[in-house]
């Protein structure tokens, strides 16, 4: 079949490669410029680069809205149109263009966690699995009906980089398994439950800051939503920045007042946390790996040489 993409990032790459390699024509590609968000500096292989590799026309663009794009698609006369990690709105004077529709391919399983950073606030929530949904799109963003799924199960050692290995895995199948289905011209698909559907927005710097009141658990997945290369869960100490690397939950509880240095274990501290802590009956976080504004990281007990003192959400 002949298959426009849009695609950005790893995930695009990993689609149109996949798309490719399936021995679809692929007539136009078109990407996003290349972005000044932190998320967007990361898994940000190149779309453009591969278009060049294969001397694929190309169009780079924030959105797609414009005459250019509208006529450049048209031009292409696709049978299908595959989008994947697109960030903007795509109009139907666009994906209703190819004569089979249009596929998009999302990191979750919708109808839950459409929009942006679905792994990472799949994790926050301690979702007990994760996956892929390839769907048709529609006008509303991750809403059209569903063509397949994939999924992956989350354990308490996975952090979101493994999430992303395993699910961006799933990019190329799905969409290759994705377009053999439309292609056979069935439009029977499952329609999403929209009373099911929940929507999430892009990850800024104020989402990754700790709050030693939630459930030690909570802090235990924003930790792990935001390991390396991501931009990490942070607090401070004495007014300083500390970003937290590594921790876990501790199997005993802990009382006192949330955010207090309590006791070195192992290489880790452990500190207060839940909102009830008082009461001695919540675990405790134990942090155990951490790293400074400067750069350096630490093992948590080596940072802190006396206990005592708190970790805070703010400067103080």
């Amino acid at each position: 079949m002949r298959v426009v993409a849009f695609g950005y990032m790893t995930w695009g790459r990993r689609t149109i490669e996949a798309v490719l390699a399936a021995g679809h024509e692929v007539p136009l590609i078109v990407t996003h410029p290349d972005g000044d968000n932190a998320y967007e500096k990361i898994f940000n292989e190149s779309v453009a680069d591969l278009a060049a590799d294969h001397g694929i026309p190309l169009l780079v663009r924030n959105r797609a809205e414009d005459a250019e794009v509208r006529e450049a698609v048209a031009g292409a006369a696709a049978d299908v149109m595959v989008v994947s990690n697109w960030r903007t709105w795509l109009p139907p004077e666009v994906y209703s263009l190819p004569r089979l529709g249009t596929v998009n391919v999302h990191d979750a399983l919708l109808p839950a966690y459409a929009g942006f950073a679905p792994l990472n606030w799949a994790l926050i929530n301690d979702e007990p699995e994760v996956g892929v949904t390839a769907h048709m799109m529609n006008a509303e963003f991750d809403a059209g009906d569903i063509i397949l799924q994939l999924r992956t199960p989350v354990s308490d050692d996975d952090t979101v980089v493994d999430l992303f290995d395993r699910t961006l895995a799933m990019f190329g199948p799905i969409t290759v398994e994705a377009l053999e289905r439309v292609a056979t011209g069935r439009t029977d698909w499952t329609p999403q439950d929209r009373t099911a559907a929940s929507y999430f927005h892009r990850r800024g710097e104020e989402d990754n800051r700790i709050d030693w009141a939630w459930p030690a658990r909570d802090i235990f997945n924003l930790v792990r939503a935001q390991a390396d290369p991501y931009p990490n869960a942070y607090c401070f100490h004495r007014g300083e920045r500390l970003r937290v690397l590594r921790a876990r939950v501790t199997d005993d509880a802990i009382g006192g007042t949330p955010g207090r240095i309590v006791i070195r274990r192992g290489s880790g501290v452990v500190i207060v946390a839940g909102a009830d802590a008082r009461r001695g009956r919540n675990r405790g976080v134990l942090v155990e790996r951490v790293r400074t504004d400067d750069g350096r990281e630490y093992d948590a007990a080596d940072h802190f040489p006396q206990m005592g003192g708190y970790l805070t959400s703010h400067p103080s």
